[in-house]
């Protein structure tokens, strides 16, 4: 378990800056071909689906990756794991700088996927284990505004460096902002390997193998509750989230880039979140947020999906991802905690659970549009949260009793 120190060390908190720029970088790493694909198509002379490789190829291998990560941080240790997979994306990017076919920039991009993958899952399962319970969700919403800070960074940065300067540039920042923080992540993990205590976070897993691990994980009641509910999580928010901007431009008639600025706000309202988390935190507690967060969000997507009047859905938007990332940071706080003996496994398992969602939700999502309507979709979508984050405050009551039962 963590620390139960009320203080986080010096030490420490510059551990969770440099994790924080990592994050960013993984989420950056993550969106920045989204904007650059009709360039890309364009100078490889292929259509866009093809094109697109270089992001559904990223998405299957960064959600398969997971699985190897775990067990792997348990072992070595996180912040190590950490660094050399941030040095690793920053060999991918530079090859993808030198990319003269899109068949090489698509491995280029395996390989930044490969590295990308271990990031952010095992940066929060590190804060799991070096920061105490009650400053736990705290301390996870800062690092989450470096994640969130990405999201839209990357689609920014991608489209204005490839419209400035052309598609390698936006790779070779890659290249820069990949090696700058793994560096920096480097020289921090060797200072605290030659100090005489390191963070909390140094705790390693049992020496089991992953499937031990795995098994031990979501045989538990409490983890795999914790692990179906991320799973409808990433359905219901992230996937069905990604049909909100097609539903402005054919129900409201809204051009695709401002559609896609107002979905933007999505993220702007995750940022605004993880600013004033704190005192939420303290006022409300995991179920206050869990069910404040899950109604607000339901909230806005009933007026994304049924608003005659594009003005309401830019609020709503901010508002949805206001309330999405307030029940979110609750999620990933006890995905930290749901399995202390493996805590690098556990989280990583949490996000495939929730990557794996994603793709069902999304493909399930695009199916149900041309059989109810886009509006039906997203309305269903917003529902479902809401009985979600209502039914996940209900076993929150319950986790005491669940964890002593496993």
């Amino acid at each position: 378990m963590p620390t139960g120190s009320a203080t986080i060390s010096a030490a420490t908190r510059r551990s969770i800056l440099l994790l924080s720029f990592a994050t960013f970088s993984s989420m950056v790493a993550q969106r920045i071909c989204d904007a650059m694909l009709p360039e890309l198509s364009r100078v490889f002379s292929v259509g866009l689906p093809q094109a697109a490789k270089v992001v559904w190829v990223f998405a299957v291998v960064y959600g398969l990756a997971q699985l190897i990560y775990g067990p792997l941080g348990d072992r070595l240790g996180k912040f190590r794991v950490v660094t050399f997979a941030t040095l690793a994306c920053s060999v991918g990017s530079l090859l993808a700088v030198f990319a003269m076919s899109l068949e090489l920039l698509v491995v280029a991009r395996v390989m930044v996927a490969l590295g990308a993958a271990a990031i952010i899952p095992l940066s929060l399962a590190w804060i799991g284990d070096a920061v105490s319970a009650e400053q736990l969700q705290e301390t996870l919403a800062r690092v989450g505004l470096g994640t969130t800070l990405g999201i839209g960074g990357g689609q920014l940065l991608g489209g204005v460096l490839t419209d400035m300067l052309g598609w390698r540039w936006a790779f070779g920042f890659m290249t820069l902002l990949f090696s700058l923080v793994g560096v920096l992540l480097y020289v921090h993990g060797r200072r605290l390997q030659s100090g005489s205590s390191g963070p909390a976070g140094q705790h390693r897993g049992e020496q089991l193998g992953f499937g031990a691990q795995a098994l031990r994980i979501i045989t538990g009641r409490w983890s795999r509750t914790v692990l179906l509910v991320a799973f409808i999580e990433g359905a219901m928010g992230f996937g069905v989230l990604a049909m909100w901007a097609s539903h402005l431009h054919r129900a409201l008639g809204l051009s695709l880039s401002a559609s896609g600025a107002i979905v933007a706000l999505f993220g702007l309202g995750g940022m605004l979140y993880m600013a004033v988390a704190r005192p939420l935190i303290r006022r409300f507690g995991e179920r206050g947020l869990a069910l404040l967060g899950v109604c607000t969000l339901g909230l806005a997507a009933l007026l994304v999906a049924f608003s005659p009047y594009w003005s309401l859905t830019i609020p709503a938007s901010l508002l949805g991802g206001f309330g999405f990332f307030m029940f979110h940071n609750t999620m990933q706080a006890n995905a930290t905690q749901m399995a202390p003996h493996a805590r690098g496994t556990a989280v990583s398992l949490f996000a495939a659970a929730l990557f794996m969602g994603q793709s069902v939700g999304a493909l399930l999502a695009a199916n149900l549009i041309e059989r109810i309507g886009s509006a039906a979709v997203i309305a269903l979508g917003g529902v479902v949260m809401t009985l979600l984050g209502l039914s996940f405050a209900r076993a929150l009551r319950r986790r005491d009793h669940l964890l002593n039962l496993d």
